[in-house]
């Protein structure tokens, strides 16, 4: 690991490995940069890559208060600490903070996302981000963290498993993000016009067995980018299989 510094000052964590082209991992809800290791140890004999803690999570900083135009500044400066221009892989709300920092300029060699949360009327609204902050803020940390995943369609008895994992400490902590992979959402809606301005290769993709706003947020995609194809995959769904993530990235990026 080592630690650079964003914009504000705010330190932001980065893990490298492999050895290659450099590509850079953005991961979304729920996730820090450990999420992304069974992926990184597949790619890692074709590139290097880079993974890093989003503001507020895992070894990042909190700094300013989140906002996309912070979250790009950070991406900016993961990028910029590579040291030369790298492709860049975007898994739900990292999808979207990746989308965003292309469309403001940001350099990349070539970006896909996998199933970035446009999800048109199934979108809660801004309120229930405040909501959710609010929860936060009174040491409600658990039930934003549950209402979260009832909000994304996730059945009761399967939380309930989750609660009882592992893995639920860390959820739990990383419960003050929720609302900002919410704003990422953009209440649902593709910002075509913001995007429409990314002007590198864009690889969009869904799973065939994810529910079916994420195959038409990828043909919006692919209709209104100037340089984007769409691949939606059988069998896939929001989780995909690190294999297949790992053949496609390795295919379209060369």
């Amino acid at each position: 690991m080592r630690l650079i510094e964003s914009a504000d000052g705010t330190r932001i964590a980065l893990d490298r490995t492999g050895s290659g082209p450099p590509l850079v991992i953005v991961l979304g809800a729920f996730c820090d940069r450990s999420t992304s290791k069974p992926l990184s140890a597949l790619l890692a004999p074709s590139y290097t890559v880079y993974e890093y803690d989003r503001r507020g999570r895992g070894d990042s900083g909190d700094g300013s208060p989140l906002s996309i135009e912070i979250e790009v500044r950070d991406l900016a400066a993961v990028l910029d600490a590579v040291g030369r221009p790298a492709f860049v892989y975007g898994h739900s709300s990292g999808g979207l903070l990746a989308l965003e920092a292309a469309a403001r300029g940001v350099e990349m060699r070539g970006l896909a996302v996998y199933e970035p949360p446009y999800t048109g009327e199934y979108d809660p609204g801004p309120g229930f981000g405040r909501h959710l902050d609010e929860l936060v803020a009174a040491g409600r940390r658990e039930a934003a963290a549950e209402q979260w995943m009832a909000m994304t369609g996730t059945p009761p008895s399967l939380i309930e498993s989750i609660r009882r994992s592992p893995d639920w400490p860390r959820r739990r902590a990383l419960a003050h993000t929720l609302s900002q992979d919410l704003r990422l959402a953009n209440d649902g809606h593709v910002p075509i016009d913001r995007l429409k301005r990314i002007d590198v290769p864009v690889l969009a993709i869904a799973g065939a067995a994810s529910p079916p706003w994420a195959a038409s947020t990828v043909a919006t995609l692919a209709g209104a980018l100037p340089c984007a194809l769409k691949l939606v995959l059988a069998g896939q769904h929001h989780v995909p299989a690190d294999a297949v993530v790992a053949t496609l990235l390795e295919e379209f990026f060369a």
